[in-house]
């Protein structure tokens, strides 16, 4: 048997991921509050980072200038001059009858910031709407006992022998209550939070495969990734099983308070939490202006100590071991990188958000009936940059409109939206209840081409009522 040995010599060109490159894309994709847990993870790792605190706007989240914020400020008095030029007149005639009854010329923001509300506070008041007044102590008592995750903590029989009311009604007022925003509060255990949350998404028109069987006959064995046993059991494929767990991983959330404070009525003082917008849209002297609030809710810098080592270092060597001189090397470069990718992160959302105010400003200025049609393509061939590099900017990241408006970023690129407005307004003048066709119908008139399926789709995410019980 012959061996034969050869040498490939030739020169081969392969392109590789810088780490830094992979740092800098990892913390660009990053939501806020990842930002900042990824910030607290550094500071407690690296020595050589420091974080100087900047006070902030617990509406908007900018710098504050003393106790005050000038961006909420610029935007009520904005609010303030448009509602008196269209209420001018009237103006007038109060300030002919009574000159003392004029504008207060001591203007305190602290009057127009929302007060913050709570999930049940939010529940009650929605159901509040929907409920005769002698249902309203069952609400009371339904929402009162909601755990943190959003569960019902009491049973339907307990709370008739409570409040000595018919069980009829409570089962009638918690369905009311099941039906609400999030999808499956109320719910009495995991299965039916789960339940609730799959038929929700049945009538939007999002459906999978072998979902409610596997979630109702096998949802353990779906935790357990026990794929071959479903499969054998319904006589499908592992692969649409996968499917299944892809979906609820996604689509279905098992606490649905999650993102809220404790619902119970016992804990009432204790707050929801914010979305705090990312990026501000505000009208400036010079027009529309954008400011990536990040950069002023947190400034890091190079420790000074380490900063002065590391010039006595560059100097003189110092006395420094070479371990040492390592050591501190290391934790300056790790900081400066971080640093530079912060600072990157931030001047990328800045260009996009300025390149979205420019293709978007008839939105800004006049509504969502003015959303153009655009792509994160289109953007990122606008800046020259790459179109995943878009992605990551704007997801799971918000913007403030000049109205106060606090949207998500993926709201620019989505058409729908005027859509919906233009379903929202048609239904609002409505004589006799139009039904789904109909509306889908004088769509078409002016022009726009969507499905029965599709008004009704979008008419439930708007939650408004069928014609037949409008």
């Amino acid at each position: 048997m012959e061996l034969e040995f050869s040498q490939d010599l030739g020169a081969h060109q392969s392109m590789k991921v810088s780490p830094r490159l992979v740092a800098a894309s990892y913390i660009l994709e990053l939501s806020s509050q990842e930002l900042q847990q990824q910030i607290a993870t550094e500071l407690s790792e690296n020595p050589a980072l420091e974080l100087v605190d900047v006070p902030t706007c617990q509406v908007c989240g900018s710098e504050l200038q003393g106790s005050i914020c000038p961006w909420c400020i610029q935007r009520q008095k904005g609010e303030e001059i448009s509602r008196l030029d269209s209420d001018a007149d009237q103006y007038d005639d109060l300030s002919a009858s009574s000159p003392d009854q004029g504008l207060d010329d001591d203007f305190d923001p602290l009057t127009q910031v929302a007060s913050e509300e709570t999930l049940a506070e939010r529940l009650l008041l929605e159901l509040g709407s929907l409920l005769e007044e002698r249902d309203l102590p069952i609400a009371e008592y339904l929402v009162g006992s909601l755990d943190d995750k959003g569960y019902l903590s009491t049973s339907v029989e307990e709370v008739q022998y409570e409040l000595d009311v018919e069980e009829e009604r409570v089962r009638e007022v918690l369905r009311l209550l099941q039906g609400l925003e999030p999808i499956g509060i109320g719910a009495r255990n995991l299965h039916e939070c789960l339940r609730l949350q799959v038929a929700h998404l049945e009538q939007l028109g999002v459906e999978q495969p072998y979902a409610r069987e596997i979630i109702f006959e096998y949802l353990v064995e779906l935790g357990e990734h026990k794929f071959g046993k479903i499969a054998h059991d319904l006589k499908i494929s592992a692969e649409e099983v996968a499917d299944v767990w892809g979906f609820v991983k996604a689509k279905l959330n098992p606490h649905p308070a999650h993102g809220f404070s404790a619902t119970n009525a016992r804990d009432r003082d204790t707050r929801g939490m914010y979305i705090l917008p990312d990026v501000i849209i505000g009208q400036g002297e010079t027009g529309l202006e954008v400011e990536v609030v990040e950069s002023r809710r947190f400034l890091l810098r190079l420790s000074p100590m380490y900063t002065q080592i590391t010039g006595d270092v560059q100097r003189s060597g110092g006395e420094l071991s070479a371990e040492d001189r390592r050591h501190i090397q290391q934790y300056v470069g790790r900081a400066k990188l971080f640093i530079a990718n912060i600072n990157q992160r931030r001047q990328t959302i800045h260009n996009i958000t300025t390149c979205l105010v420019e293709k978007q400003r008839e939105f800004l200025e006049q509504g969502i009936r003015h959303l153009k049609p655009l792509s994160r393509a289109a953007v990122a061939n606008e800046l020259g940059i790459h179109e995943s590099t878009v992605s990551r900017a704007t997801a799971a990241k918000y913007v403030m409109l000049p109205d106060g408006e606090v949207i998500p970023f993926s709201h620019f690129f989505t058409p729908s939206l005027s859509i919906k407005d233009v379903i929202k307004e048609m239904i609002e003048k409505e004589g006799r209840p139009l039904t789904d066709a109909q509306i889908a119908e004088r769509l078409r008139e002016r022009g726009i081409e969507i499905a029965r399926r599709t008004v009704a789709k979008y008419r439930m995410q708007l939650d408004i009522l069928p014609s037949s019980l409008r």
